[in-house]
């Protein structure tokens, strides 16, 4: 039984569904909490540490209603996330058969939720222009003919590294207890004599953590961690920055984020100019033979490779193909721009994309939080409250099923996209150079 001395390990806790677990458990009061990461908060290493995601209405599995909704009023409403969340509205679009038909489905999902009213159907070229005019020049180019669109007007983008700073900060306000580098860095768990019940966890400098409750909320990095039987499959997606001059910035200024299909997305300049550009395609993954803790023996494991570790890492070759036809066809008129910044994001996505949110079957009072399959960033203020509610015993049953333990249920290679990941081990281009430190990068960042 949890009272607020129960010590709770949060490993993961410098990314989106860790440092969200420990600002719930710190605001109601939990006094024993230790954030655990390899790099400081925003961890350098999660996919949560980035310029910024996509804000709005998905509904992929039937709780996503209750998180979207509940997602919206935090961001809206809470001082601690309020200011990075922009308004700036959401364009799905499409030009294909098929893009066409997701469309109307995602119509008649979001009207059988009761949301039909929070979007627009555009059927024609002039309405998704109406709704986007940076699109206009895009007539030029014959790109625009036949695409129909969604307008969401509650959407928009969150300033993801920026919001899960806010979040570090007022976890440091409670009083919250910090281990960063190798005294962060999860190696293995420390069981009971009859090992069933896990008591703590030590991490790769040998710190024995003791503890009543840990939770292994490492994103892409948890099926490396622990054995999850196969119901996680880290993948990887690209992106690439572009930089924009001062008349540029006026004219892209307010943009919705443009979401298309088949080609990628883009979203509106930051502050300083940048625009974010990412191609649409299933992942990339990177099997090689690792041993989990729980394993007998090593297996195939899709294993990321940090971008933090690894920072002249790019994305392949292929990738700069993607990006560069999603700019031709979104913004035609950045053909020509240096792109910089490539990179590659890991996220671990399960077989339904539903998220992985349970004790751990084999150890009691292990309790594993990932599966965000590339799209939960923006619960980053609410989910935690429900993993807290995990801990405490008072999950609400819909929310408890469909983030239960469930290895067989499907093939998380391909999860609900389009194809399986390519592997990267067959893919040129995107390897180079020696590792970081990230024990230095821990030290430069706290001083």
């Amino acid at each position: 039984m949890l009272d607020l001395n129960s010590g709770i390990l949060v490993f993961g806790g410098g990314g989106t569904i860790g440092s969200s677990t420990a600002l719930h458990l710190a605001r109601k009061g939990y006094r024993n909490i230790r954030v655990l990461d390899v790099y400081p908060i925003p961890s350098a290493q999660s996919a949560g540490n980035d310029l910024n995601k996509i804000m709005g209405t998905s509904l992929r599995n039937p709780v996503d209603r209750q998180l979207s909704l509940e997602a919206e009023d935090a961001w809206s409403n809470d001082p601690t996330f309020t200011a990075y969340y922009h308004r700036s509205g959401r364009l799905d679009c499409c030009g294909s058969p098929d893009g066409i038909e997701d469309l109307e489905n995602t119509i008649a999902t979001l009207k059988d939720a009761g949301l039909g009213h929070t979007v627009e159907w555009l059927d024609t070229e002039a309405q998704i222009i109406r709704r986007v005019p940076q699109l206009a020049g895009l007539l030029l180019y014959d790109e625009l003919k036949g695409w129909k669109g969604i307008f969401f007007e509650q959407g928009g983008w969150l300033a993801a590294a920026k919001a899960i700073d806010s979040v570090g900060r007022e976890l440091v306000r409670h009083g919250v207890q910090f281990s960063f580098g190798d005294s962060g860095t999860f190696q293995s768990l420390i069981l009971s004599n009859d090992g069933k019940t896990c008591l703590g966890a030590t991490t790769k400098d040998g710190t024995r953590y003791i503890a009543d409750r840990v939770v292994l909320a490492s994103g892409a990095w948890t099926p490396s961690l622990v054995d999850l039987e196969d119901q996680c499959c880290s993948k990887a997606w690209v992106y690439a920055h572009m930089q924009l001059t001062s008349e540029e910035i006026k004219e892209y200024a307010g943009c919705p984020v443009v979401y298309n299909e088949d080609l990628g997305f883009f979203f509106e300049p930051d502050e300083h100019g940048i625009i974010k550009v990412c191609d649409e395609f299933p992942g990339f993954t990177r099997y090689k033979m690792h041993q989990p803790f729980g394993t007998p023996e090593p297996k195939l494991v899709s294993v990321p490779r940090s971008h933090a570790r690894h920072p002249t890492d790019t994305y392949p070759d292929a990738s700069e193909n993607t990006i560069n036809k999603a700019i031709a066809a979104l913004l035609p008129k950045f053909k020509d721009k240096e792109l910089f910044n490539r990179a590659m994001c890991w996220c671990a996505d399960t077989a339904d994309a539903n998220l992985l949110i349970c004790e751990h079957p084999r150890w009691k009072n292990l309790f594993v939080a990932t599966g965000d399959s590339g799209h939960s960033f923006k619960l980053l203020p609410i989910i935690g409250k429900h993993v807290v509610e995990l801990l405490e015993g008072t999950l609400q049953e819909d929310l408890r099923e469909s983030w239960r333990w469930r290895p067989g249920s499907g093939d998380a290679r391909k999860s609900r996209r389009a194809a399986p990941a390519e592997d990267l081990a067959d893919l040129p281009g995107w390897k180079h150079g020696p590792a970081a430190d990230p024990k230095a990068q821990a030290k430069s960042t706290m001083q």
